[in-house]
């Protein structure tokens, strides 16, 4: 469960993230029930009484069901009662990680002492260049450059940055190996949300606390620089520094951007994905968020030492968001 200065975060669970499979799982599976799984698996790993949450909120951006319906169904295929309220949010990629802060916010202001914050997507089952997802758009976005340039397809965005940047398809090579981008993915992930009073009182484990968070926004046509400068804002915000970090879980979109982000930050190689990123795991997009704070924490764990950790992704149509995470260790 992670939580922000007054809270801690606690359990968080994700499914292994399955890759386009046709007629396989997971692609046969809908996000209802990639869902429901990691929701039971956290509740039941720390035999938390469901109705003790105070709401939950799902990360997802090709949202089925007018979004809302597949939260609530996978809320009740996880025996979830109808009395805890539940709800989707969509920052595109930084989907899970907004999910998370929904939920820490909503503890801060005092709404609740636990929720849990979630994110899932099935890219397979909803493809991202359906032409239909542009029927309900202003003609005057042509119009306007800034608008326009939304439209840009996120491949050409990471030629743009590795064009504009200096960044060698040799170092894309060398970064990423069998890929220049990652994979098309399914998955969900769920982290347990606690004020640490809360978390105390009822016996959960505490993987960690959240320090702060910040989003910015940055061109659309190099949407992929998001988390070199959402990072250093975040970092201010908890008074810490690059060199303060242990590790940086940084969404790999593309070789490309995430390479600019390491190098115009200055953060050590080793510092950055340690069990693997996007390019490696997949990017299931309301997905990603959630499953890089779980990595994150665990890994921070499992060091076994007071020590901080960044998750951080860029976001299309040009933004960057960063949360600053504290394991510790006690």
């Amino acid at each position: 469960m992670v939580l922000n200065q007054n809270s801690a975060p606690g359990h968080g669970i994700q499914q292994a993230l399955g890759g386009y499979l046709k007629n396989d799982l997971p692609s046969d599976t809908t996000p209802d029930e990639l869902l429901s799984a990691v929701m039971l698996a956290v509740l039941r790993d720390v035999n938390l009484d469901p109705s003790l949450l105070g709401d939950i909120c799902v990360g997802n951006v090709l949202q089925p069901g007018a979004g809302a319906l597949m939260a609530r169904v996978a809320q009740f295929l996880s025996g979830i009662p109808e009395s805890v309220p539940v709800y989707c949010v969509n920052r595109q990629c930084s989907s899970g990680l907004q999910a998370f802060i929904n939920i820490a916010g909503g503890i801060r202001n005092g709404s609740y002492d636990i929720g849990l914050a979630c994110g899932v997507e099935s890219m397979s089952q909803r493809p991202v260049g359906d032409p239909d997802h542009l029927r309900d758009v202003s003609n005057r976005m042509m119009e306007n450059e800034k608008a326009r340039a939304c439209l840009i397809p996120m491949g050409i965005t990471s030629e743009n940055v590795a064009e504009r940047f200096g960044i060698s398809r040799e170092k894309q090579d060398s970064f990423a190996a069998a890929s220049q981008q990652n994979q098309v993915s399914d998955g969900a992930a769920a982290v347990l949300v606690a004020r640490r009073s809360k978390a105390i009182e009822l016996g959960l484990p505490i993987l960690g606390v959240l320090r702060s968070y910040a989003v910015v926004g940055v061109p659309p046509d190099i949407m992929g620089i998001g988390p070199a400068y959402a990072i250093p804002a975040a970092l201010v915000k908890a008074g810490l520094t690059i060199d303060d970090i242990d590790v940086f879980e940084i969404n790999e979109a593309f070789a490309s951007q995430a390479l600019y982000c390491v190098e115009k930050l200055g953060i050590p190689i080793e510092k950055v994905n340690p069990n693997g990123g996007a390019i490696a795991l997949g990017h299931p997009l309301g997905c990603t968020g959630t499953r890089q704070i779980v990595t994150l924490l665990n890994e921070l764990k499992r060091r076994g030492r007071r020590a901080y950790g960044v998750v951080s992704m860029c976001i299309g149509t040009g933004m960057g968001a960063a949360a600053v995470f504290e394991y510790p260790a006690n």
